[in-house]
């Protein structure tokens, strides 16, 4: 209540109760109004180095719908202000001007110089005015939409350093106004505390943008390396959410688009748009772990077509920002929850992904909730609530990175699977299961990658191998017995041969041995020589002990021949002509069919 309208109660009040009711009745109406008349707050009072305190508390507010106020009206006696609402740092969203009254005094051992700092970069406009005895002393403009040379401080918040006198009562308004949130977190500090609170900021803001750049940078050289198109969606994702950092907290005025107010004007609605429709298509290809056919990536494609279409229309200014915000608060959410019941599914079959996403999207719920509770005054402003939303965005672009390792960890899996499944069958299109060696599709490969360095300094051999006696031991013991000496067999030529040559089972008891890098025809004898010495041994199996001769026929490249079909002809021929000649003896061909 005024002061002139106190004594004036009082006197009446005091006043013997004569008349009747209506003088209670009067009493009592005047004692109800006095309730809701708000008293004048008393004047700030700064004291010395110390930011000053119940700064919210102190001001009072006077909305201006049709935009008819100027300062000077309201200093010469105006409109009365009211009280500020119960919501701590935040008037809510709101389309028209307010104005708002700080009476202060500075304390006679405080210094003059004082900074004013609205630490919420969106705001687009605010006018202050510094007047004592109802005379203006300093004007500033501050705001987003103030090109950043303008400023009165070159800082990422809207700040203005204030000149005040000791003892001298001050009457500070501010008008507001702006598209969005009216979020006013207020600081009142003298300038070194300013600086060095400035400085904390600007740091953690650096460290923010310094991780998501690295994410990004990183996700982008992946998607150039592997080609997986869930980095490069990633990219988007990241692009769209350090965007809108960037805005949020006035850094990217201060140094990204300096002198550029479109982009200014532009960068929350098209960061928000980005992040959306990089969401959609995240989402979608880890959900649906890239399979094309799959009915929610279709669905998320089509739900980030109509989020780019929706850029584009705002990027020409089909509709202003307040629409926009409008629909990126229902759109925003989309991707997530058509994601969730996808998520649900993988984490139920044991798919690390799915947790992450879900709790990935725990995080921007919990962020989002902040933000709006912060807007709304739900929530009081302060440094945690203020950043939430950027500390719920690096967690959510640490676990989506998680999600992308998991991706690639699948990747590599698959790869190593296929090659695996590849190595098992061209191991048995080339390998005899019964010996592992080389069958005679492993054998003939072998041999024409050794005739490519094939000369007459460097010859090769290719022996071919037939038991001797050996079908009367399969047929006296069995099939066991045969295969078990067949390997037996394998094992001794393997013992008695360089551990450059090749021994292989071309199938039944007939074996081929390819030596390389023979220095002459006579060292080529001597091996076939060597084994068929070491079959003067008998052999001992599980349950009996058997002997088996050895005949061999062999030829020569390129002395002989030079392609592996006619080396191999050769030798079989030579083979042949072994038995004929008595067996368990060494026969090199005696045909010319290369050139010399």
């Amino acid at each position: 209540m005024t002061r002139a309208f106190v004594p004036w109660f009082l006197t009446l009040a005091a006043q013997p109760l004569r008349g009747g009711l209506w003088r209670v009745a009067a009493l009592l109406a005047l004692w109800l109004g006095c309730a809701n008349v708000q008293a004048q707050p008393a004047p700030l009072q700064l004291q010395a180095q110390q930011p000053a305190a119940g700064l919210w508390q102190s001001l009072q507010m006077l909305p201006d719908p049709e935009q008819r106020y100027t300062a000077q009206e309201l200093l010469q006696g105006g409109p009365a202000f009211g009280p500020m609402p119960p919501t701590q740092g935040t008037l809510g969203v709101r389309a028209e001007p307010v104005w708002l009254r700080l009476p202060l005094e500075l304390a006679t051992s405080a210094p003059g110089r004082w900074v004013l700092d609205i630490d919420y970069a969106p705001l687009q406009r605010i006018d202050l005015v510094l007047a004592s005895g109802g005379r203006i002393v300093q004007q500033a403009a501050l705001g987003s939409h103030v090109p950043f040379a303008q400023r009165p401080l070159p800082t990422r918040s809207h700040a203005v350093e204030l000149d005040l006198q000791p003892g001298v009562a001050y009457e500070l308004l501010l008008r507001v106004q702006t598209q969005g949130a009216m979020v006013l977190p207020l600081r009142l500090s003298p300038p070194a505390m300013h600086a060095e609170h400035a400085l904390r900021e600007q740091m953690l803001q650096g460290l923010l943008t310094g991780l998501a750049l690295c994410l990004w940078i990183y996700s982008l050289a992946q998607w150039v390396n592997q080609r997986e198109v869930l980095f490069l969606q990633y990219t988007l994702l990241i692009s769209g959410s350090l965007l809108f950092s960037l805005h949020f907290f006035g850094v990217g005025a201060q140094y990204l688009w300096v002198g550029l107010p479109w982009f200014e004007q532009h960068a929350s609605g098209m960061s928000a748009l980005m992040a959306t429709c990089g969401s959609f298509l995240f989402i979608g290809q880890a959900l649906a772990a890239g399979n094309p056919r799959n009915r929610l990536m279709r669905a998320m494609r089509w739900g980030a077509a109509g989020t780019a279409l929706l850029a584009l229309a705002f990027a020409l200014d089909l509709f202003d920002t307040r629409v926009l915000a409008a629909i990126v608060s229902v759109l925003g959410l989309v991707p997530a929850l058509m994601g969730i019941p996808g998520a649900v599914a993988r984490m139920r079959q044991g798919d690390a992904v799915g947790g992450t996403l879900l709790l990935a999207w725990l995080v921007y719920f919990v962020a989002t909730a902040t933000v709006i509770g912060v807007i709304r005054g739900w929530v009081p402003v302060n440094f945690w609530t203020l950043h939430s939303f950027q500390f719920g965005a690096t967690l959510d672009m640490l676990l989506f990175m998680r999600v992308l390792g998991l991706r690639s960890k699948a990747l590599r899996l698959a790869a190593e699977n296929a090659r695996t499944e590849r190595d098992t069958l061209h191991w048995l299109a080339h390998t005899d299961p019964l010996t592992n060696l080389p069958n005679r599709r492993g054998m003939q490969e072998a041999l024409s990658n050794a005739l490519r360095l094939c000369c007459h300094e460097q010859q090769l051999a290719v022996y071919l191998l037939d038991l001797d006696g050996f079908k009367p031991v399969n047929d006296e013991h069995g099939h066991d017995v045969g295969d078990e000496l067949l390997v037996a067999v394998a094992r001794r030529l393997q013992g008695h041969v360089r551990a450059t040559d090749l021994v292989a089972r071309l199938g039944g008891d007939e074996f081929v041995v390819v030596a390389s890098a023979l220095e002459s025809p006579a060292q080529a004898h001597d091996l076939a020589n060597k084994l068929l010495d070491a079959f003067h041994a008998p052999f001992t199996l599980s349950s009996t002990k058997v002997q088996v001769g050895l005949t061999i026929g062999y030829a020569l490249a390129p002395l002989d021949a030079y392609d592996a079909a006619s080396l191999l002809k050769l030798a079989d021929a030579a083979m042949y002509q072994g038995k004929q000649n008595g067996k368990f003896r060494v026969q090199r061909s005696t045909e010319q069919l290369a050139m010399p």
